[in-house]
């Protein structure tokens, strides 16, 4: 289990290190191994590990493509990972560390958004397209991994537990009375609902451009 957060500012603003830092702070119980944060301007990405995979520091998230152009945030387990990079190594790429993440990272560079369909396992994940200027969210077909998000006034923010938004000195946390009227029937909240309002699951086996 890993925590991912993030912010994408659509209006240029810059995202606050500050913030990035709260929002993954609030999620450090779901990796209590290491940290770390990617931001250039209006693009922040939050980490929380737990080192499973290769527990050198080549294994720390966010990952940065070799040309800087994409980064990848990443929670899960991808189990058909070593067929994978076989298959990607005979297409050129090269690796640096023995991580099913950076596997995710090279089978977005050369598929895009089509390298979800390649993946047996169970994972959310952001990818920063710095090329198109586009982020991507997904999430495992099952929806074994939890996303959220929330489009603020300014942009997208993301985070693995709906506390992380708590975070964010724009978010004003308000109750949606649907969602609390459905609760009460269903004991849970359904997809694509959260208990705030304008915040979203993403639904299980889909994903979200922006």
């Amino acid at each position: 289990m890993c925590g991912i957060a993030g912010v994408f500012n659509l209006n240029g603003e810059p995202v606050s290190p500050v913030t990035l830092r709260k929002m993954t702070d609030e999620i450090v119980h779901r990796g209590p191994d290491g940290e770390g944060f990617y931001i250039d301007s209006f693009i922040g990405l939050g980490h929380r590990r737990l080192a499973i995979l290769d527990l050198s520091p080549a294994g720390h998230q966010p990952m940065v493509s070799d040309d800087k152009q994409y980064v990848i945030t990443y929670n899960g387990e991808i189990y058909n990972f070593q067929d994978l990079r076989a298959e990607l190594e005979k297409c050129g790429h090269s690796f640096r560390s023995r991580t099913d993440t950076e596997v995710v990272l090279h089978a977005y560079v050369e598929w895009g958004e089509n390298c979800i369909k390649h993946f047996n396992g169970m994972f959310a994940f952001a990818i920063w397209d710095g090329n198109r200027g586009e982020l991507l969210l997904a999430r495992d077909r099952f929806g074994k991994k939890p996303l959220y998000y929330w489009l603020s006034p300014n942009g997208i923010v993301f985070a693995s537990e709906l506390t992380a938004f708590l975070q964010v000195p724009s978010f004003r946390p308000q109750i949606d009375i649907r969602c609390l009227s459905l609760y009460c029937a269903f004991e849970y909240v359904p997809t694509p609902f959260s208990i705030y309002k304008n915040v979203f699951k993403l639904p299980a086996g889909t994903y979200l451009t922006y």
